[in-house]
């Protein structure tokens, strides 16, 4: 079967790790008769500091509305000029077309964030490896919602005489969107059925500021009403600077916790810590009938083209792109190639033999294209391919 795939490599590291994403996409496709078209587009801030009009080519809207599948690598880049990064005419950075435009012209509502602890990865508390929890106890979803909050473009700046006087960020929340994400939060939940590690229960927890903030309200109570369709599973709450410390201290409580934008945005980058650092965080932009899948770690400039960065966590967001194609086209080989995905980085990861720098520190550290063939020969011992 041939499906259409659109690439956004970006700035950056991002080409690095979406070679090395292709070239596990490769060989786990070949054995299962999986084919693709593959659409490379150009973009983020190095394209924008080319070419001066946009952060990607005239038309790539449409090429990725058509793709199946889009697969972003990162973007942004430093600005020559100054210490941020390279910011468009019209004030967003560059890379803002492919990454927030896509979320929003394609209704990618629902920004995914699996938080796993992997047998043989240690986690990053007091920013050293540490292994305080087995790695079972770690194993929950977030759901942030991806089109709205405090991302919506609703504020502004007042500029009197060309100085910045008055910045205004207002934070929109709807009860259609806020729908879409607390409804997708119980479903994902009830496919998972595993409940949370710490008692096996079932268990949604939204992560709101319903003390102080109007919006979390509202979205609290769309969270219930919601919830009510759903009485095998648990409904749970908690104010967000509270569940900060509560992540930390109990992570084997949580399961599926869904919250707004901002809220999101921050606490899923701390859940990063507990499962190994940012190599391994894999972000799932999914909508209805289309879905962007990358890795979190950012662009990383200093690290780009020293073969170092973890390479992991895209070669698992390219799994997850499998497994969520096969659902939508009811395709087994798409779910064999996904899950063999996962367990051949699982494989890698238990033996500890060939990890990058941020797993096991510089002194015994492998390169990135070392890991990704390690994990190409864990997966053809798997599908009878060839490494």
């Amino acid at each position: 079967m041939a499906y259409t795939l659109v690439t956004l490599a970006g700035d950056g590291t991002g080409p690095e790790v979406m070679a090395e994403g292709m070239r596990v996409l490769h060989a786990v496709s070949e054995p299962l008769g999986i084919s693709w078209d593959i659409d490379d587009i150009a973009c983020g801030g190095q394209y924008y500091l080319e070419h001066g009009d946009s952060d990607w080519p005239e038309g790539s809207e449409q090429r990725c509305a058509k793709a199946d599948l889009i697969l972003l690598g990162a973007v942004g880049w430093p600005d020559p000029n100054g210490s941020g990064p390279v910011l468009m005419s019209n004030g967003h950075m560059a890379g803002h077309s492919p990454v927030i435009g896509n979320r929003l012209r394609l209704n990618l509502y629902a920004n995914v964030r699996p938080v796993k602890l992997y047998e043989g990865v240690q986690h990053r508390i007091h920013g050293a490896h540490k292994q305080v929890w087995e790695p079972g106890r770690v194993d929950m979803v977030f759901l942030r919602e991806n089109t709205e909050g405090l991302y919506a473009p609703t504020g502004g700046k007042l500029e009197p005489g060309g100085k910045t006087d008055v910045a205004i960020d207002t934070r929109v929340i709807t009860r259609r969107a806020s729908e879409q994400i607390i409804r997708h939060a119980f479903e994902l939940c009830k496919r998972r059925g595993t409940g949370a590690p710490k008692d096996g229960k079932m268990r949604v927890t939204a992560i709101v500021k319903d003390n102080v903030l109007h919006g979390c309200q509202f979205f609290r109570d769309v969270f219930f009403e919601i919830g009510e369709e759903y009485p095998e599973i648990e409904k749970d709450t908690a104010i967000v600077d509270a569940f900060t410390q509560w992540l930390i201290g109990q992570p084997e409580y949580y399961d599926v916790c869904v919250t707004t934008n901002m809220f999101g945005d921050i606490v899923t980058d701390l859940a990063s810590v507990l499962q190994g650092g940012m190599g391994m965080a894999v972000g799932c932009n999914v909508g209805d009938d289309h879905a962007m899948f990358e890795p979190i770690h950012g662009s990383a400039p200093k690290h780009a083209g020293k073969d170092k960065v973890n390479p992991i966590a895209m070669i698992l967001a390219t799994g997850e792109s499998l497994r969520w194609l096969a659902d939508k086209k009811d395709d087994a080989n798409l779910r064999k190639a996904g899950d063999s995905i996962e367990e051949a980085v699982k494989a890698v990861l238990a033996k500890g033999e060939t990890l990058t720098y941020d797993l096991v520190g510089n002194e015994r550290a492998s390169k990135m294209s070392e890991v990704t063939s390690a994990i190409i020969v864990e997966l053809a011992s798997r599908l009878g391919g060839h490494a």
